[in-house]
């Protein structure tokens, strides 16, 4: 029953963040719908973009951390146009008029293909010297920011009008990547300069749109007490192996002590700094990583 406190969920929830939502208010709204569970988001979506936000409830939230994968996107970009947030919600900076065809396009996107290093932009929820960078920019200020590495795989312009400037592009690429930021890039690299215009995120390492539920549709699941149809469990959010502790090495295990590989089922099967999902009885007791001749605790599930 929606607002009813049930503990044991525990799982993944591929929740359709729509807009005008921050992250934290889908993650306050689950908690409301749950009962004030456990819960937290595993990446940002800015309030005007919408999509995939995987949130973790119960005893997934410690593991979500763990939780990668690459991104996928479709993006809106304006080209001509540049603003101080990178996307259109922001100050415009500059206005352009731009000529450009759709294969010159194609060929300033690919420039962007592979590793490359970004500039986080300053509205973001990057924390420099304690405090975020979107408070630091609200307030006026600036602050140095260390390029990061990030992977682009696919850039894919699937529209374009050159009437209105505008294009909308496919894009897969590494967690950590902004898109405001590739779409300031693009606009940068046509000499023209350009922001994003709009955001889906389509894909979060293993939770694809098509699967995805809106609050809405949540609260429905859970007045029919059907929540746990479309939590997904955390040995299969992760990919690791599972290896099987024995029973006598129960108090030892409870207490987050490393445990032998040698005593363990399968436990050769692991090689040296794999993270696997340690089992007792069954049931899965924790994230271990192989160190040596021991299987050492990274994430206790045991326990609330």
């Amino acid at each position: 029953m929606s607002g009813q406190s049930d503990n044991r969920l525990s799982g993944v929830l591929n929740i359709y963040k729509e807009k005008g939502y921050t992250s934290s208010d889908v993650v306050s709204v689950v908690r409301k719908i749950l009962g004030r569970v456990k819960a937290g988001h595993t990446g940002t979506l800015d309030p005007d973009a919408e999509g995939v936000l995987p949130v973790c409830v119960g005893k997934a939230t410690k593991i979500a951390d763990y939780i990668g994968g690459g991104k996928s996107y479709r993006a809106g970009l304006r080209l001509g146009v540049t603003t101080d947030t990178d996307d259109l919600t922001g100050k415009i900076l500059t206005e352009n008029h731009v000529v450009t065809d759709l294969i010159t396009l194609k060929n300033a996107a690919s420039q962007f293909l592979g590793e490359t290093f970004q500039i986080p932009p300053m509205y973001s929820a990057i924390k420099v010297g304690g405090k975020k960078l979107y408070e630091l920019a609200r307030a006026g200020k600036t602050a140095d920011r260390a390029p990061r590495k990030v992977s682009i795989s696919r850039i894919d312009i699937v529209e374009y009008n050159p009437e209105t400037f505008t294009a909308v592009m496919d894009v897969d690429c590494s967690k950590g990547t902004y898109i405001r930021s590739l779409c300031a890039d693009i606009g940068r690299a046509l000499g023209r300069g350009g922001c994003m215009s709009s955001l889906i995120r389509t894909r979060s390492g293993p939770f694809r749109l098509s699967a995805s539920v809106t609050l809405d549709q949540l609260r429905e699941y859970a007045a029919e007490n059907r929540v746990n149809e479309i939590l997904t469990p955390i040995e299969t959010v992760l990919p690791y192996k599972t290896i099987e502790a024995p029973l006598y090495l129960e108090k030892s295990v409870i207490n987050g002590n490393p445990i032998r590989v040698s005593v363990c089922e399968n436990g050769s099967g692991a090689s040296e700094d794999d993270l696997i999902f340690l089992t007792l009885g069954g049931n899965t007791a924790g994230v271990y990583q192989r160190a040596g001749e021991f299987f050492k605790p990274r994430v206790m599930l045991t326990g609330e």
